[in-house]
């Protein structure tokens, strides 16, 4: 008999992309399985879940507004209503499993499910859990996590380390570095330094690389540089006509695999689903931590990358002077690439989204 799966949560492409990698996973192992999804109104999964074709609901939900006092009081009513309404969905839908990857939605949809004694699976994607997943991670059947020392969170009777699901296609760069040059219109016989802030861009990262940009045309070495959206104007106003032959300088990256598969060294945020991706590349890494996140996980997920001797870290506050220095001098040393790349490859955990099914399929009634 076909199982029903509810997935809930969402709010950033971190918390999205694990669950509709879950979801695929789940129609691998098993065709017949119905999935619904429950996500936040007005929040990017409404968009991006139906895009890869699946149903969503969408709750009248949020978090906390640091900026606004009425939307904090009207923040009880709402997470009531979408309690409610979870239930609601729980009763129409009556599924034999549910599964949370945080975001928003997550909380009510998974209380709800516990009250109405469906078993549910957290996946925990950080190396710090959040307050709503700690609470909940007291009656989850199974807990997912990509990193060790999780014990701290959540009993250790229900942890399962499976890693984080990646984007197969971002990943697959073996023999693309040709390609990747052409692509880019690349030198072969340059290093290459890619920056990626994702697809909104990271502005401590940019202003970085503003920042060492004649550094780094001195130095002779190519730089593959993704803004982000929101930075890509103001940036290429700055810049004017005089870019320099060895920079490109680029909105987003359609073609991630092509971006990893050229780069010698990557500068990168340090969310939880990048650095699974990172992982799995193998290439060296310095990771700027985002502080403008909940519970500075950014920092924590670095940290537990740089106990492995599996990157280089630098703190958002002191990017902009030590940066661009940090990377050219990283791609002068080749034995600490090697020693990099190697070190991350072997926190690498590729096939975590059918790990994760197979989880979900057992805790189903």
């Amino acid at each position: 008999m076909a199982k029903r799966v509810i997935i809930s949560g969402g709010g950033t492409g971190g918390h999205i992309f694990p669950a509709i990698a879950i979801a695929n996973a789940l129609k691998r192992v098993d065709p017949s399985t119905e999935i619904l999804f429950v996500g936040a109104k007005g929040r990017m999964e409404m968009e991006r879940v139906p895009a890869a074709g699946y149903e969503i609901i969408g709750l009248n939900v949020q978090g906390i507004q640091r900026k606004s006092i009425l939307k904090n009081l009207l923040f009880p009513f709402r997470l009531l209503g979408s309690v409610l309404k979870s239930m609601s969905i729980i009763n129409q839908f009556k599924p034999d499993a549910a599964v949370g990857v945080g975001g928003y939605a997550s909380g009510p949809l998974l209380y709800a499910a516990s009250w109405k004694k469906i078993p549910y699976l957290i996946q925990e994607q950080n190396s710090f859990a959040g307050i709503t997943n700690k609470k909940l991670g007291k009656k989850a059947a199974k807990i997912c996590v990509a990193f060790d020392g999780m014990e701290q969170f959540f009993p250790i009777e229900k942890i399962i380390k499976t890693g984080n699901p990646v984007r197969k296609d971002s990943v697959d760069i073996k023999g693309k570095r040709e390609q990747a040059l052409k692509e880019f219109k690349l030198s072969a016989d340059k290093k290459t330094i890619l920056v990626t802030g994702g697809s909104l861009g990271a502005r401590t990262l940019n202003e970085s690389v503003l920042e060492g940009l004649s550094d780094i045309e001195k130095s002779g070495v190519q730089l593959l540089w993704q803004t982000g959206k929101f930075y890509y104007g103001g940036i290429k106003d700055t810049l004017g006509t005089n870019i320099h032959g060895n920079v490109r300088v680029l909105e987003f990256l359609t073609r991630m695999d092509l971006a990893y598969a050229v780069a010698d060294v990557i500068i990168s945020r340090a969310g939880a689903g990048t650095i699974a991706e990172l992982c799995v590349v193998g290439k060296p890494v310095i990771l700027v931590p985002s502080p403008n996140v909940a519970e500075d996980h950014q920092t924590k997920n670095a940290q537990s990358l740089l106990k492995e001797n599996a990157c280089e870290y630098i703190p958002d506050r002191e990017a902009v002077q030590k940066l661009v220095p940090a990377a050219l001098e990283l791609l002068k040393d080749e034995h600490k690439q090697k020693t990099l790349g190697s070190n991350i490859s072997k926190l690498a955990l590729p096939d975590a989204d059918e790990v994760i099914a197979k989880e979900v399929f057992k805790i189903a009634r």
